[in-house]
């Protein structure tokens, strides 16, 4: 009898073997490519995928970093594109980033697949600022912000609007500081946010693409108003060359106010590199410029279940803290999709408008004329 209830349990156990190795076997793979920074792979590997696998565990995800690789994402878009002539299996089933529309072949061979509410419902919740194209999505952002030392700026004194901001600089010669536009987002956000200022705080008058002669005629006064702050900016009129030099001055308490990406500030405030009084805000008039990164599914995956889902669960609430506490990014969904003390915490940069510039000829008339008419002090090549 003993040795029969033995045998019994090593059959059983055999059994339980077999159904495991097998559940292991039937996972499909779900090919993803990135080419973003290492803060974004590092937390696709320790953050999103773990947490995806065990919601999902008839997945498994496979992660491949090409940044640095060729043309990054971009030469993985060719292959699919090759495969989708041919009928064959792109191996690549998720983009993390890509522009759907950069490349004109993409486009006309309809290289992505159109997400919807649909095939991935959570794509409701996706607020309108992302602008997202219908073959994009939309999961994290960033946005330029005003990073300010509470110690030295009294609460009351912190500027809500951009005028308030150039009086703010003003007032306090040399606490105030923004980096050259052609070297970081976050000065450029401060030389294009005075452009919007002149032309009637309408970003979507700039549109991708075209070139208006007529906005482009008003950039004199921008430059006018930039120039206004010139020597009250840091050093009279030292313009650092990079968005981390500007959190550097900040940091060791050479200036006390500046602009910032938002997740280049909440990064290095969790690393504690900037003063524990380091506080962000947002102007209240038309904030700061900002963007979204999409991820994309193409329409030949192999595995287009596996990327659905995948695409799903990043417009997760789960996801979405994660994006905030994690990599100091904004949301893509609406911020009461989360959590009330989160939301309470940056109660001061929430903001449903996201102002974006379109670069291209605008940009160049952007730095040339802020190089010829407001940092003329600074050589441009240096």
């Amino acid at each position: 009898m003993r040795q029969f209830k033995l045998l019994l349990v090593l059959m059983l156990v055999l059994v339980s073997t077999a159904s495991l190795i097998q559940a292991q076997e039937t996972r499909s793979e779900i090919y993803v490519y990135t080419d973003s920074d290492t803060n974004i792979s590092d937390l696709w590997t320790n953050v999103i995928i773990p947490a995806f696998e065990a919601e999902h565990p008839e997945y498994d995800v496979v992660l491949t970093i090409v940044r640095g690789v060729g043309g990054g994402n971009a030469d993985i878009a060719a292959r699919a594109l090759a495969a989708l002539e041919t009928g064959d299996d792109p191996q690549v089933d998720f983009f993390e980033q890509i522009g759907v529309d950069s490349v004109a072949d993409w486009v006309d061979a309809n290289l992505f697949l159109e997400v919807t509410e649909e095939n991935v419902p959570n794509i409701a919740t996706v607020i309108e600022a992302t602008n997202r194209l219908p073959q994009e999505i939309p999961y994290r952002g960033s946005q330029v912000l005003l990073a300010y030392n509470s110690e030295f700026v009294a609460e009351d004194e912190v500027p809500t609007t951009y005028a308030e901001l150039i009086e703010w600089i003003k007032a306090n010669p040399g606490e105030f500081v923004y980096n050259r536009p052609d070297k970081g987002g976050s000065g450029a956000a401060m030389v294009t946010r005075a452009i919007f200022e002149v032309t009637g705080q309408q970003p979507e008058l700039f549109v991708p693409g075209e070139f208006d002669e007529e906005l482009v005629a008003q950039f004199p006064e921008a430059w006018e108003l930039l120039g206004s702050i010139h020597d009250s900016i840091y050093e009279n009129g030292a313009y650092p060359a990079g968005n981390t030099p500007v959190l550097e001055l900040f940091a060791n308490g050479s200036v006390n106010m500046i602009t910032a990406w938002s997740d280049q500030a909440l990064q290095a405030l969790n690393n504690g590199l900037l003063p524990e009084t380091t506080k962000l805000t947002q102007l209240q008039d038309l904030p700061f410029t900002g963007g979204y990164t999409y991820g994309a599914i193409p329409s030949n995956a192999g595995n287009m279940e596996g990327a659905l889902a995948l695409a799903n669960f990043l417009l997760t609430s789960e996801i979405q803290e994660s994006i905030v506490n994690e990599i100091g990014g904004f949301p893509a969904v609406s911020w009461e999709e989360l959590p009330a003390d989160l939301q309470t915490q940056f109660t001061d940069v929430i903001t449903d408008t996201v102002p974006t510039w379109p670069g291209g000829e605008y940009g160049a008339a952007m730095v040339e004329g802020w190089y010829n008419n407001v940092a003329t002090n600074i050589d441009r090549a240096s």
